[in-house]
């Protein structure tokens, strides 16, 4: 596992957590000391987050000054049966 790698499932486990408590807004300076990762490190990897991960809804809401994003849990697709 490359060190990207690690700091994008450190990321995941974040956001998965967090979304299990009900939707969220967050900016990346907000949590970066909570998810032990720097603000600018969390906005390089949200966008491949935001596209790989399952089980969450990731939207970017407001570009002011810095952007916020919102997260939420989504049903996880059912597994299908034959």
């Amino acid at each position: 596992m490359t060190d990207t790698e690690g700091k994008r499932r450190q990321l995941e486990r974040f956001l998965k957590r967090r979304a299990g408590d009900g939707s969220f807004y967050f900016k990346s300076r907000y949590v970066a000391e909570e998810v032990g990762l720097s603000s600018k490190e969390i906005g390089a990897l949200m966008p491949q987050v935001r596209d790989s991960i399952e089980g969450l809804r990731i939207e970017p809401w407001s570009y002011t000054s810095a952007t916020t994003w919102y997260v939420e849990a989504t049903a996880e697709p059912e597994a299908a049966t034959d």
